[in-house]
């Protein structure tokens, strides 16, 4: 994430950072920065995802250090894609690096791969640990520096654009905050976490005193996210630095070093730029100039008032007016109800597919829950079966359709999936998506247990916190290709009633009474899975399985949602 090579430039150098004691303060945090950090430092074996329980202990670990020193947290998550879309090819480049990963990994390889339910998981943490959090509608960079500047406070983040934005109090990368090895601290101020600030003073300092106001400029140029100039190669080819191409003679880091030298001599970005065109050809001035005006202006902190939204709940950015979505879809995405998935298949009627751990020979994982997804993308674009009586010769061409990109075999494809048509007596046009949460309870339950193929009488008897998991496992039962096998699926009960021996021995809740038997064969089921563990041999075909189980998990917890949780929502650590 971020300004390309610059973390490994500002690591590798060290110079640019003062030490920090994090303690008595408001701390903004980039909250995918975060899950992803913690994900990578508790996890035993990536070819296993989905076994969130250590992920959620370190989650709350962290934020019971921050508690200790005195640190109010509050974490702001992206949203979806947005409207303009902008960062569509560095997140298609993104899907066939974790598509490379997943391979490695499937084959034996090392490597790191973010389980599917990763952020549902981190999510549904924050939540019971009482942290303050906000989903924006779209990229949470520019409102999480607003924030943090309104109040004064640091961003903590592994994005190296947070070296870039202009902010009060600083950045601290999570790579120096120190939050496993607090301190005792002397005297009254009590304990801290050893930190690390990024000096924009000091890296500024190192290359002649470089105006600070041109690092917008530096980032668009050298490439973030958002833009790669290939029009910009015939500058670097030209132009030459005041200083050389590089501080040293080759190595890394070359064309950056290089690009900051020869912005030093400038002193605002305006001057800069004129500079940068002088180089490119007449007819391509003004469009490069707009591109590079328009990606300096997104180092610009955002004028949202998230402090607005964790005081009273209320979330209000132009982006998200401008939508048109039913306001308790824009509520429910803000308050992390509804995932990005939801709003980038409303909004872009295209979705990403996340890759895991799967055998590549076969179809993607996803394929099992592909008819829980085009009920999904029914319920979003509003399509009733009233439409197909009326015209039946136009029944395909009105059935919307949208873009999923998802991998064939070890290439990402983009398939084009088309919208199931929702039952007339559940979605007439009395019931369209800003009138859902209006239906009964009982009707959202039953159009829910219908498409996952269940009936409610077999799930009465089932406790229900696991009603939707147990849903979701009779569809999977019936729709996985090729079939799932007995051992496979006393493996995953095995893991339920597991979870459920945890919550049982180690729940606080006084209420519910912990048998002797209970906590006996609990602590007897972590020795074996702890001897399990060891072995290192690697069934693909039970982890393809077990991979689409995961996928089907996800889109009834996302079908769940968009219903407004007619089924108790699972805790997804046990």
């Amino acid at each position: 994430m971020g300004v390309q090579g610059l973390t490994g430039f500002v690591e590798e150098r060290g110079a640019f950072f003062t030490e920090l004691r994090v303690r008595d303060t408001k701390l903004v945090i980039d909250g995918s920065s975060l899950y992803h950090q913690l994900c990578f430092a508790s996890a035993v074996d990536f070819r296993r995802g989905g076994d969130y329980g250590p992920f959620a202990a370190a989650v709350r670990d962290f934020f019971g250090s921050l508690r200790t020193c005195r640190v109010a947290p509050f974490v702001v998550l992206d949203g979806g894609r947005g409207a303009d879309d902008r960062k569509l090819p560095t997140l298609r480049s993104r899907a066939a690096d974790r598509l490379r990963a997943a391979h490695g990994l499937s084959r034996g390889d090392g490597g790191c791969l973010v389980p599917l339910l990763t952020r549902e998981a981190f999510v549904q943490a924050l939540g019971r640990l009482g942290v303050p959090f906000v989903q924006c509608f779209a990229e949470a960079d520019r409102e999480i520096a607003g924030l943090a500047n309104r109040w004064g406070c640091p961003v903590l983040s592994l994005d190296s654009d947070f070296c870039v934005f202009d902010l009060a109090a600083g950045y601290c990368p999570l790579t120096h905050f120190q939050w496993r090895s607090v301190c005792a601290g002397e005297g009254a101020q009590g304990c801290y976490v050893p930190a690390r600030c990024f000096s924009v003073e000091k890296f500024c300092g190192h290359f002649s005193q470089l105006n600070r106001s041109l690092l917008p400029l530096f980032a668009a140029m050298n490439g973030n996210d958002y833009i790669d100039l290939a029009a910009l190669q015939v500058f670097f080819s030209k132009v030459r630095s005041p200083r050389g191409w590089a501080a040293g003679k080759g190595g890394k880091h070359v064309r950056l070093q290089g690009l900051l030298n020869w912005l030093s001599q400038f002193a605002e970005p305006t001057e800069a730029v004129d500079n940068v065109l002088k180089y490119l050809k007449k007819h391509q001035r003004e469009e490069i100039r707009e591109l590079l005006c328009t990606s300096m202006e997104d180092y610009t902190p955002s004028d949202v008032n998230l402090e607005a939204f964790f005081q009273n709940g209320k979330y209000d950015c132009e982006a998200a007016r401008s939508s048109d979505l039913p306001q308790w879809v824009l509520d429910a995405l803000a308050k992390g109800k509804l995932a990005p998935f939801i709003s980038d298949a409303l909004i872009l009627r295209s979705t990403f597919l996340h890759v895991q751990v799967e055998n590549m020979q076969r179809p993607s994982a996803h394929s099992t829950a592909l008819p829980i997804r085009q009920v999904i993308y029914g319920l979003l674009l509003k399509v009733s079966q009233n439409t197909e009586a009326a015209s039946p010769s136009k029944q395909t061409s009105e059935l919307p359709v949208v873009c999923e990109f998802d991998r064939l075999q070890k290439t990402l494809k983009k398939t084009f999936v088309q919208a199931a048509s929702i039952p007339t007596d559940f979605c007439d046009d009395h019931f369209p998506l800003d009138k859902l949460m209006e239906m009964p309870m009982s009707c959202r339950q039953m159009f829910l247990l219908e498409t996952l193929g269940v009936k409610m009488s077999f799930l009465e008897s089932i406790p229900s916190h696991l009603q939707l998991p147990v849903a979701v496992t009779c569809y999977w039962i019936h729709c996985s290709e090729p079939k799932v096998k007995l051992h496979h699926l006393k493996a995953l009960l095995l893991m339920i009633v597991s979870g459920e021996l945890q919550r049982i021995t180690n729940d606080p809740d006084t209420t519910v009474l912990c048998a002797e038997d209970d906590s006996i064969a609990y602590k007897e089921f972590l020795k074996w899975k702890e001897k399990k563990l060891q072995n290192k041999d690697f069934d693909l075909d039970a982890a393809h399985s077990f991979c689409q189980w995961q996928c089907c998990l996800q889109m009834g917890l996302y079908l769940n949602q968009l219903l407004c949780t007619p089924l108790s929502e699972p805790d997804l650590s046990r």
